[in-house]
């Protein structure tokens, strides 16, 4: 049996169709995952990709002791719970919590990462705090080719454990992706919005992350602003609680119910991110991309120097990038970037399934 733990959204659009090809090939899967007041997004996600999963432990907000309390407390819940099950192998987006579980019951690790460092050079002192704690830990690495080897190297893996794939993570999910207008009016018709105007969507950076230094205010600053200036619908994807945003800007909309919003990103004016997996998604739709993360990843890099993505650091680059991008999409480029990177399913399982004892 295959184990894989779920613990971020980015990962269940990753292992959707990488778990539906198991189930194709008749190979049993455990799909574990984590919620609590505030934090169901990721659950609700599963459920709307149709996933069996179990709901272990909780996640444990912005207080690093109170994520070390709820992250050794779902390592005890996590090993009792998969004692119930033959696991072969871990398989995951470098879950700490799972990685550490595995590694002590002696069961393979196979682990995938896009983002080791907070840096788009080799700087180890911006090395994520979950990197530290998995890669090292993990029997086989896969990772994007944006991303050199000797991170991982440098982390005390050997190049043979290192398995590259030539493209960004949201290509898995995206590459057979059709949008549809009719379904962005579907979901905006519960909302007020004039569609003879601007939308620019909005969402924040993950700020109860571990590997966040601290919570930016120039972009919740930038929002009033940026509504008198230009006029336009500024729709907000919340990240986690949704109340203090429509307190906080009742000018905007809050989605609040789960969506498929992969629409929303193809047909906006504009997407303002503070994020990765998102950024690149608009990335690949050819939508003005403002980035307002408080750093640049590799894939970001990628982007920024395929003239993609527009990454700002304050109040006045990001109005004026909103001025300057404002729908004037790059369907073209994206295609053209994007079109050279291609998804062998059949590759990662294989490789996945490879030396299997069960």
């Amino acid at each position: 049996m295959i184990w894989i733990d779920i613990f971020a959204p980015k990962d269940v659009m990753f292992f959707t169709p990488i778990i539906k090809e198991l189930y194709r090939r008749n190979v049993p899967v455990l799909v574990t995952t984590r919620s609590c007041k505030g934090y169901t997004e990721i659950t609700e996600l599963l459920k709307l990709n149709q996933i069996n999963f179990d709901d272990i432990g909780i996640f444990g907000g912005a207080n690093l002791a109170d994520k070390l309390s709820a992250s050794i407390e779902r390592q005890k819940y996590l090993m009792e719970h998969i004692a119930e099950y033959n696991v072969s192998k871990l398989v995951s987006l470098s879950s700490v919590d799972a990685t550490r579980v595995a590694f002590g019951l002696g069961i393979p690790i196979y682990n995938f990462y896009d983002i080791p460092l907070s840096d788009y050079k080799t700087n180890f002192t911006r090395a994520l705090p979950q990197a530290r704690l998995t890669i090292p830990l993990s029997t086989k690495m896969f990772k994007p080719f944006v991303v050199p080897d000797e991170i991982f190297m440098r982390f005390s893996l050997e190049k043979e454990q290192i398995i590259e794939y030539n493209f960004i993570d949201p290509l898995i999910w995206l590459k057979d992706f059709k949008p549809d207008f009719d379904y962005v009016k579907n979901i905006l018709a519960n909302y007020d919005v004039d569609f003879d105007k601007h939308l620019i969507l909005i969402r924040e950076e993950e700020y109860k992350a571990s590997y966040v230094n601290k919570k930016y205010p120039f972009l919740y600053e930038s929002l009033p602003l940026i509504k008198e200036k230009f006029n336009a619908n500024i729709v907000i994807i919340p990240r986690y609680e949704s109340d203090y945003l429509k307190r906080e800007f009742p000018f905007a909309v809050v989605i609040e119910e789960k969506i498929i919003v992969q629409h929303l990103l193809a047909f906006a004016d504009m997407f303002i991110g503070g994020g990765g997996t998102m950024n690149t998604e608009s990335c690949f739709f050819g939508t003005p991309t403002v980035s307002t993360r408080s750093f640049i990843s590799h894939y970001d890099k990628y982007q920024i120097d395929n003239g993609l993505m527009h990454w700002v650091e304050n109040k006045k680059q990001l109005i004026d990038a909103v001025e300057t991008l404002m729908g004037k999409r790059n369907e073209k480029k994206a295609k053209e970037v994007f079109g050279k990177m291609n998804v062998d399913m059949d590759f990662f399982i294989d490789e996945i399934l490879k030396n299997d004892r069960n």
